[in-house]
């Protein structure tokens, strides 16, 4: 009987290891800037060299058990085989056309914009049909690992495949932490507002945008989807210019001045709110 609890422990306690994928951040952010220039490159899965899509770090490491956001370039008709990653991972669209579904489905080729979720465990596989391809991910734990089918499980979430015209988009009179009426837009990709609980945001900023964005959490990191936005922290700070790709992380109580030639669209990854102001 003893033999027979003690299995039943094993496999509850193995059970919660594959839990779903963790909804807070403990790591604090600082005032870092990554250029598209700057980011460093390599293969997304070293094991198979330049069949593999190339990978570029814009924060932490996603080859250890902690959160990290990275780039990851396709190329066109790149489909991978059939497998599995041991963690949970999110992905928007940046550049090209990509799919990411079961093997057997037919082919949702997202556009730049579009967002998705790919749960721990499942099978799937990934495409790219553009002439350049290019996704942000975005990982809660680590390390990102590719495993056979053979060794698929089911960790309770779902996916998610959302094109981008299908995002809802709410207006600054619908947003709390906008501090005036603007033309700036949101849309909710994840996570839930409760206090010190990560949640991603789309934020839409419209051409001749200038103003800022203040972090009140201990963790804000944002990066450009589309568009182009000029960044500095304070006005001794040479302004960057950040393409679509690049990255940005601010500090608690630390405010980012930005502005906008044309349209933006930027990905917002926080543990609690954050406030964009207009300068006037």
């Amino acid at each position: 009987m003893k033999t027979l609890i003690t299995s039943i422990l094993i496999v509850l306690f193995n059970l919660s290891l594959i839990a779903q994928t963790p909804t807070t951040d403990d790591r604090t952010s600082k005032n870092e800037v990554v250029t598209v220039e700057n980011i460093e490159w390599g293969w997304l899965n070293p094991l198979r060299g330049d069949k593999s899509p190339a990978a570029g770090k814009l924060w932490g490491d996603r080859t250890k058990n902690e959160p990290a956001g990275f780039l990851v370039k396709f190329k066109k008709r790149f489909s991978s085989p059939p497998h599995i990653h041991n963690i949970t991972y999110r992905g928007v669209v940046i550049q090209g056309l990509l799919h990411n579904d079961d093997e057997n489905a037919e082919k949702q080729w997202l556009p730049a914009g579009s967002y998705w979720q790919q749960p721990a465990g499942e099978a799937h596989i990934t495409a790219a049909d553009g002439e350049e391809n290019m996704a942000f991910l975005d990982i809660q734990e680590g390390p990102y690992l590719v495993k056979p089918t053979s060794e698929a499980f089911d960790n309770g979430e779902k996916p998610v495949n959302m094109d981008e015209t299908n995002l809802v988009w709410l207006t600054a009179n619908d947003i709390e932490w906008v501090a005036e009426k603007s033309n700036i837009e949101t849309a909710f990709l994840w996570g839930v507002h409760n206090e010190k609980q990560l949640r991603a945001t789309l934020l839409r900023l419209p051409a001749g945008f200038n103003g800022s964005i203040k972090n009140l959490s201990p963790n804000f990191r944002a990066v450009v989807i589309s568009g182009r936005l000029t960044h500095q922290f304070t006005k001794k700070d040479t302004k960057k210019v950040l393409e679509p790709g690049s990255y940005f992380g601010v500090k608690e109580n630390a405010t980012s001045k930005i502005s906008t030639d044309k349209k933006t669209v930027i990905y917002i990854r926080s543990n609690g709110d954050f406030k964009v102001k207009v300068s006037e």
